[in-house]
């Protein structure tokens, strides 16, 4: 990993009394939470499994990492908590509604993580959890110099944000990019957020392993999507297909962007980039199908380079950024 990533073990500690950082990254298979210096280094970190029950189970799990983080070194020197999560969010509200978390409609976690006592006295921001990655990415990451880019979280689903004459723009509500549920087959099957023929529906890691079992895959080991990549690197015709549709669901979308707002290039994390290998051949393939005028031609499609940590950096980077805005202008 780059320097921002680097565990605690790899990098000098911060000096004794130094501001650190805390972040929490909410999404449908897990939450984390880490503590970080102001280089965003992880200099401990807690994990629970996102639970698949009501409101109250979720956040209990919340609470739990917070639980572990706070009873770890060092959180004394915590200074600012920024929390990403999973959308549809609204960051004026402190709300989120997570596709993926059937159990948070409107569920106030900014209130309710303030109430909880490890939390006690700190700043708590909220963005989503794209936008968190493209923050990292563009401040110490595959997007780091870029003007106009597109960074994207493909995992359980699918999130962007964008980051456009060299700042990230989250919009009003905070869910600006939302490339996810951008519709790329008119005639598709119905979402779960409503629409019909979304990019998530077609090429989260659910939905991979989803169609290749329906097509008729046969893992050869696991039934999930790390063994589904190990298929299609055996040269499985079934595993390679589901790929395929997944990446021209990306190359649609990524198209899409680069047409509307002109990017220089798509920065892809999450856990279906781990597969990176049999995802990218096909993606910047379709890609160059579908952008084809001069001024979307070209974007660059890389790897993102912080891997699973970019939503905890990129969520603690910009609470810390809050807060120091926040100081400058009292008087």
């Amino acid at each position: 990993m780059v320097t921002s990533a680097r565990e605690a073990s790899q990098a000098p500690p911060p000096p004794a009394g130094a501001r650190l950082l805390a972040a929490l990254d909410i999404g449908g298979t897990k939450i984390a939470g880490a503590v970080l210096d102001e280089r965003g280094t992880i200099l401990h970190r807690a994990q629970h499994r996102t639970p698949g029950g009501g409101t109250e189970e979720v956040f209990l799990a919340v609470r739990a990492v917070l639980e572990d983080l706070a009873g770890g070194p060092q959180w004394d020197q915590v200074a600012s908590l920024g929390i990403a999560s999973a959308g549809p969010i609204d960051v004026a509200r402190g709300t989120v509604s997570p596709v993926n978390i059937p159990g948070w409609r409107g569920f106030p976690v900014v209130d309710r993580v303030r109430d909880l006592p490890q939390a006690a006295g700190l700043p708590v921001v909220l963005c989503g959890d794209a936008v968190a990655m493209t923050a990292a990415e563009h401040r110490l990451g595959a997007a780091r110099g870029c003007r106009d880019a597109l960074c994207m979280v493909v995992s359980t689903g699918v999130g962007a944000g964008l980051v456009m004459d060299g700042a990230v723009r989250n919009g009003p509500t905070g869910n600006a990019g939302h490339l996810g549920h951008i519709t790329v087959d008119l005639l598709g099957d119905p979402c779960v957020c409503g629409g019909r023929g979304c990019v998530e529906q077609l090429a989260s890691g659910t939905a991979l392993t989803r169609r290749a079992l329906r097509s008729g895959w046969q893992p050869s080991g696991t039934a999930d999507g790390a063994g589904l990549a190990a298929d299609a690197r055996a040269g499985d015709a079934v595993a390679l297909a589901a790929f395929d549709t997944s990446a021209r669901a990306l190359a649609a979308g990524i198209a899409a962007v680069a047409t509307l707002v002109e990017i220089e290039v798509a920065v892809i994390g999450g856990g279906v980039a781990e597969a990176h290998d049999v995802l990218f051949p096909p993606l910047r393939r379709h890609l160059a199908s579908y952008a084809v005028l001069p001024f979307a031609a070209g974007v660059r499609v890389e790897r993102a380079a912080l891997r699973a940590d970019a939503g905890l950096i990129g969520a603690a980077l910009i609470a810390a950024d809050r807060q120091s805005a926040g100081a400058a202008r009292q008087p």
